[in-house]
This record gives C-alpha cells, sequence and structure tokens, in this order.
C-alpha cells in the first residue's frame, strides 16, 4: 500500500470515473439546456464555460450571447436586430463591446501625408477608401488587424480639384469635387462616368436606387438620374436659399407597387465598359415587396431664418417637412446619418448631436446630446443601436456615445499638439478609423 496521501494511480482513477454515475444534466435535450442557459448574465455564462468542455462548448452557442449583444455597445446588430457582423462569434462581439465601452484600445497613426487636406472615407470589407486631394484611393486592411497597407490597391481618378466627399454603394463610387462634378466609378471596372452637375463645390452626395442626390455651395440640391439614355440628366433642382453641407437619402422602403414601376437591369455601353442601368417595364401585374425610395434630407448652413435640416421628396423635389424650430442663425448641418427609414442623427455648428424621430415629431428631437468642450461637430456616424461616434473641430477628439446616457462615454484626442478637425470617421465591431487634416489614425479595440 502506498503511504496515506501519494498520488493514486492512473488505473484507479480510470476506474473511479467510470464507476462515477453520469450526470442527470446530459439526460436533458440540447434545446431545453439552451432555454436554461438564457436565462443567465454574460457573467454566469463566463463562469459556466469553466466547469467542463462540453459546457464551454454549450455556453459558447450564438444563440445564448445574441440577446446580450443586442444590449451591448457596436456589436454589430441593429435596433431591429439585424446581424451585421455575421461570421463573428457573437460571444467575441461582446467581449470586445467591453473594451468600446471602457475606451479600451491601442491606438496607431497607419498613414500621413504632407499638407493639409479635408479627406473622407468610406469602409466596405477588407479595404479603406480614402479621398486624398482629386483622387480616391483604395488601401487593403490587415487581416491580423494591425492596419492597413501603406500603398493603395487602386487610384480613383476623374475631379480637377479636391473630392468633397464620395459614397460607396453597390460597388459603385460616387464622388462630388470642387470642380462641381459628379463622377461615377465601378470598383471592379476600368470605367468611369463624369458629368457636370454644379456652379460651385459639390459639397456632398448620396446615390441609392439608381439615382444620385447632390448639394453644393450654389446654394442648391439636384436628383440626379442613371437610367438607360439619361445618365447624368438632372430630374429635379430644390432651390435651398442655403449652401448644403450635407445630403442623404431615406434608406429603402418595402412598398406594393406594380410592374410599370418595377426596376429591371440593362445594359448600357459607356466607353466600351458594360453598365447596369435600371428601367421600367410596362405591364399591370403587381409585384409586392418591392423596395423603392421615398425622400432625402438636406443639412444646411443656416444662414437665414430657415430650418437647416428639411426633407424633400424624391419623385417631386417639393419640400416634405422642416426638422426643428429653434436653430440659430450660424447653426449649420455638417453631417446627417440615417438610422432606418424614419430614425436620423444630426450634427454641426451647434455643438449638439440630435436623434429624430419622424414618427412622432417634426419640430422638436427625441434626444439631444452636447459636446462638452463646445466645439462643432464635424462628423457621425453610429452602429445603427446604441453607440454613437462624433468628431470635434479641435484637436482631433473622437467621442463615443451612449443613447442610454446623457453624456460622453469616451473621448480620444488624436491631435496633439497641433490641432486639427475630425474630417471623417468610420467604425467596424472591432476597429474605428478617423481621417484627420494630415494623418489617418485608427483605434484598435481588440487589444485588451
Amino acid at each position: 500500500m502506498g503511504r496515506k496521501g501519494s498520488p493514486r494511480s492512473p488505473q484507479a482513477e480510470g476506474g473511479s470515473r467510470a464507476a462515477s454515475p453520469p450526470s442527470p444534466l446530459w439526460a436533458l435535450p440540447e434545446e431545453l439546456l439552451l432555454l436554461i442557459c438564457s436565462y443567465l448574465d454574460a457573467q454566469a455564462l463566463g463562469r459556466l464555460a469553466q466547469v467542463c468542455r462540453r459546457l464551454r462548448f454549450l455556453s459558447s452557442r450564438d444563440v445564448l450571447w445574441r440577446r446580450i449583444a443586442r444590449g451591448c455597445l457596436n456589436s454589430g446588430f441593429t435596433q431591429l436586430g439585424t446581424d451585421l457582423a455575421a461570421g463573428i462569434p457573437v460571444k467575441e462581439r461582446v467581449k470586445v463591446s467591453q473594451n468600446w465601452r471602457h475606451g479600451r484600445c491601442r491606438r496607431e497613426t497607419v498613414l500621413k501625408w504632407k499638407c493639409n487636406l479635408m479627406p473622407w472615407m468610406e469602409l466596405d470589407g477588407e479595404y479603406l477608401y480614402l479621398s486624398q486631394a482629386e483622387n480616391i484611393q483604395a488601401y487593403q486592411l490587415c487581416a491580423e488587424g494591425t492596419g492597413l497597407q501603406r500603398h493603395p490597391q487602386a487610384i480613383f481618378s476623374g475631379h480637377q480639384e479636391d473630392v468633397c466627399r464620395f459614397v460607396l454603394v453597390n460597388s459603385h463610387i460616387v464622388s462630388g469635387g470642387g470642380d462641381g462634378s459628379i463622377v461615377l466609378y465601378k470598383l471592379h471596372g476600368s470605367y468611369s462616368v463624369k458629368f457636370s452637375a454644379h456652379e460651385q463645390e459639390v459639397n456632398c452626395v448620396d446615390f441609392q436606387g439608381g439615382l444620385i442626390v447632390s448639394g453644393s455651395r450654389d446654394r442648391t440640391a439636384k436628383v440626379w438620374s442613371l437610367s438607360a439614355g439619361r445618365v447624368g440628366q438632372c430630374l429635379h433642382t430644390v432651390q435651398t436659399e442655403d449652401r448644403v453641407w450635407s445630403i442623404a437619402i431615406s434608406p429603402l422602403l418595402s412598398k406594393t407597387v406594380t410592374s410599370e414601376r418595377l426596376p429591371v437591369m440593362r445594359h448600357l455601353r459607356l466607353q466600351g465598359v458594360c453598365l447596369q442601368i435600371r428601367l421600367k417595364v410596362r405591364g399591370p401585374v403587381s409585384c409586392p415587396g418591392i423596395q423603392t425610395l421615398s425622400s432625402f434630407v438636406t443639412g444646411t448652413a443656416c444662414c437665414g431664418h430657415i430650418s437647416p435640416l428639411r426633407i424633400w421628396d424624391l419623385e417631386s423635389g417639393e419640400l416634405v417637412t422642416c426638422l426643428g424650430t429653434d436653430f440659430h442663425r450660424g447653426a449649420g448641418v455638417l453631417d446627417v446619418f440615417y438610422e432606418t427609414p424614419s430614425l436620423l442623427l444630426s450634427c454641426g455648428y451647434d455643438t449638439y448631436i440630435r436623434y429624430w424621430d419622424i414618427r412622432t415629431s417634426t419640430r422638436k428631437c427625441v434626444q439631444e446630446w452636447e459636446e462638452p468642450h463646445d466645439s462643432a461637430l464635424y462628423c457621425i456616424r453610429s452602429d445603427k443601436n446604441h453607440m454613437i461616434a462624433s468628431g470635434s473641430s479641435y484637436y482631433g477628439v473622437v467621442r463615443l456615445w451612449d443613447k442610454r446616457q446623457t453624456r460622453c462615454l469616451q473621448s480620444f484626442h488624436l491631435s496633439s499638439p497641433t490641432s486639427s478637425p475630425v474630417y471623417c470617421l468610420r467604425f467596424s465591431t472591432t476597429h474605428l478609423y478617423a481621417a484627420l487634416a494630415s494623418a489617418l489614425h485608427v483605434l484598435d479595440f481588440t487589444a485588451s
């Protein structure tokens, strides 16, 4: 016999395990186990995962973490429950979300340029598109999440002066420039379509469903067609009576329409390259569920006594409504962002972020947040759920906001000692990119 307290032999341990009765927990169906675990919070699920391998696998299922994730910041779920980051385990997104809430991140300057610019950018999967002077450059994001490749994979040219803003929709880039023109590029093609749009610089553009809307310093907003034989034709000119700084088309709405309004795809040859154009077909057959465009919003400089935030009908070009009644002179709207067809965010010179719900009231916003240092807000973005990110006019300040709170959640000073506005920001569930006058910064929230 061994001494008291000596280790037991492997045979003795194996016999002991074989003799122990199975846990009655595993006699339950998996559906019932998941139902029981669905009542646990994140901390309890984490502790459950430490019990054994089987419970670790069970407690990591996306179905258990989805409810928790919808209450977190920037976890990839919208208010309506749509998953914008499918393919990434939900549990991992919840863990990274805690870094967003507590401001835990690694900062890096990934690009620099010599002269001061007013850059704009868009994120699309593995690429970041950044305007630099008269060009738009495509940079590939590194797979390991350590920034981006320093040399652009593609360069889109066409403007004679600096690109003011651009949008990326359905593998197409639409840009407005200081030369008063609009250029349409195809990401994976060699053609571009350019047409003169305004008498002065095109400050803002948006593109959806075969229609382009643009706003300019010349105090007009215009709607442009991309239909066959009408590419670049102006459908409506809206006299805004003020300089237009921002513009956005309301997200697509699902409506029942007849096939007389049903868009189909045809092909138009431009510069030897085939371009798909939406056309209309005739016929009385009803086609429910087709997505149709409804309206667009303009943000203007507020130099007069007219509301700087107005909604216009896309089909007629007529004014639908004005948002707000208590704007001070000079409280121009620099950026707008639609979350849903009825929910809209705006920001600008008056230092406020405003959250509008068009279903309840157009006279007063439902929520507002004030920039703590009384700085103008140049850009805004949200995760379409709880989190808002804003860029300020001084010292490259990026702020994170929780809609459920009244004060700023986190702030990051990216430009010091030289002051620069944050001209544009974009983020994924793991990284935030901020474009300043002479550099592109990234905040990596996967770092603990």
